[in-house]
């Protein structure tokens, strides 16, 4: 069985004249064998209305956007078989895959975002 190291780093859609907003995610990186179901934290610290993100960026690739929780069911299906959940009393929105693949080695990021629409920001990478 092959091994895959995922690198995780959380990305923060920083937003003006708003209060404290962070995300963490506890592991630098992960080993996982293939067929392993794969699990990367995401936690969250924000009072207000958000969005959250998770990215992927392959190795000589842009960031591509895997899925995305505005509001509606917790349970949000991504590409490739991940899928997030949104749990707003824990603060978390990990992503899961039930059957990991070589394919999946790449960086992971978890982003947030206020849905405050007239508020412009940027991006902080957190490792």
């Amino acid at each position: 069985m092959f091994s895959m190291i995922i690198m995780l780093l959380g990305m923060l859609f920083t937003v003006r004249g708003t209060g404290a907003q962070s995300v963490t995610q506890p592991d630098d990186h992960i080993t996982v064998s293939e067929g392993a179901f794969l699990q990367l934290k995401c936690n969250y610290s924000y009072g207000g209305s958000l969005a959250l993100f998770w990215y992927v960026q392959y190795p000589s690739q842009g960031l591509q956007l895997l899925l995305k929780y505005i509001t509606g069911d917790p349970l949000v299906k991504g590409i490739k078989g991940f899928e997030a959940e949104f749990k707003k009393s824990e603060t978390t929105f990990h992503l899961r895959k039930p059957s990991a693949h070589l394919s999946d080695s790449a960086e992971y990021f978890c982003a947030l975002r206020d849905t405050v629409t007239e508020t412009a920001g940027g991006a902080e990478h957190k490792p």
